[in-house]
């Protein structure tokens, strides 16, 4: 289940927006607005509307996932994670700084011996300045 929080971040920060749509192919992504299904391509679609990329394809950011903690059922073939993360991005106009902190509650389940998301709450509490990070 690290490997796939870890996943995450490094598929959002390269700008590889299709990737975290097949990360989430499975599941639903919770955030500020309404619930985002993966299936039908929506979670990449939520983030080619809401994230600003440049002209390197990426969004410019870093995303630090910590204090990770992974509750497994095994028998059941489900397990939930629960952890920190904060965004940092840096442009040329703009220092190298923390824009937004906050939580990840995720949900998984095993399928065909591999660990998916199936559910993934974020929950920003401390934001910055996200303009050059999120349309509107």
């Amino acid at each position: 289940m690290a490997n796939l929080i870890a996943q995450y971040a490094e598929l959002v920060d390269t700008g590889d927006f299709a990737g975290v749509g097949e990360l989430f192919a499975d599941a639903v992504f919770i955030g500020s607005g309404a619930p985002v299904p993966g299936r039908d391509g929506g979670v990449e679609k939520m983030l080619r509307d809401s994230v600003i990329c440049y002209e390197d394809g990426t969004p410019r950011t870093h995303h630090v996932t910590t204090n990770i903690a992974v509750d497994v059922d095994e028998e059941a073939g489900r397990a939930a994670a629960r952890s920190y993360v904060t965004v940092f991005q840096s442009l040329p106009d703009f220092p190298l700084q923390p824009v937004a902190a906050g939580r990840y509650s995720d949900r998984f389940e095993r399928r065909d011996g591999h660990w998916r998301f199936t559910e993934r709450r974020v929950r920003i509490h401390l934001v910055g300045d996200v303009s050059r990070h999120l349309r509107g």
